[in-house]
């Protein structure tokens, strides 16, 4: 098994759930700017985008997809229930319908452009976009530890593999998910994650 794309980019969603399948697999950590442009990258996955997995002779594109047929293959992090997979599904296209933009808008001014480079106004304007999806969190982990009860699954490695960087956004305000979100940074798996390149 392969995952192409580097831990710094969506690629470590991918990563971190084969880390947690504990599946031998190569990581070829291919930037993000060369993605598109490599020859042979394109010939697997022509629309140019990271992550990938390669399986033997079966080929896949998209973090999420990755990711569920990583926990349905292994059986680690899935579910047997056909409700709560559901369940698991929606969750991770919520992350990416509703979570990502909002995410990703903020990070760049809180976490990743240079000092000189963030703007004031469009970080108070991504914080704002990320209160409702967030409280929706907070509302979702009411009664139980994680998205789907007291187990880590899928649905929260999808989830929080999306807004791993909000560690420290308002932690006042959403104690439960900040209780949540602590306890999966804190696994094993995206430890090691964390240090692939």
């Amino acid at each position: 098994m392969e995952i192409y794309g580097t831990s710094c980019s969506r690629a470590f969603r991918a990563l971190w759930m084969a880390c947690e399948q504990g599946a031998e697999f190569a990581h070829h950590p291919l930037a993000v700017e060369a993605c598109g442009s490599d020859p042979a990258y394109l010939a697997l996955n022509p629309a140019g985008t990271i992550p990938l997995l390669r399986d033997g002779d079966f080929v896949l594109a998209e973090s999420m997809a990755i990711n569920l047929y990583l926990a349905r293959k292994h059986g680690r992090l899935w579910l047997d229930d056909e409700q709560a997979q559901a369940l698991a599904w929606q969750w991770s296209f919520w992350a990416l319908a509703s979570l990502e933009a909002p995410y990703v808008s903020w990070a760049e001014q809180a976490l990743w452009l240079p000092m000189a480079m963030r703007d004031s106004t469009e970080l108070a304007r991504a914080a704002q976009a990320l209160q409702r999806p967030l409280d929706r969190l907070e509302r979702a982990l009411a009664d139980h530890s994680y998205l789907l009860g007291e187990t880590f699954t899928v649905a929260d490695l999808n989830v929080a593999g999306v807004i791993n960087g909000l560690a420290d956004f308002q932690p006042q305000a959403r104690p439960r998910f900040h209780d949540w979100l602590r306890c999966c940074l804190e696994r094993p798996a995206y430890r090691r994650a964390c240090r692939m390149p």
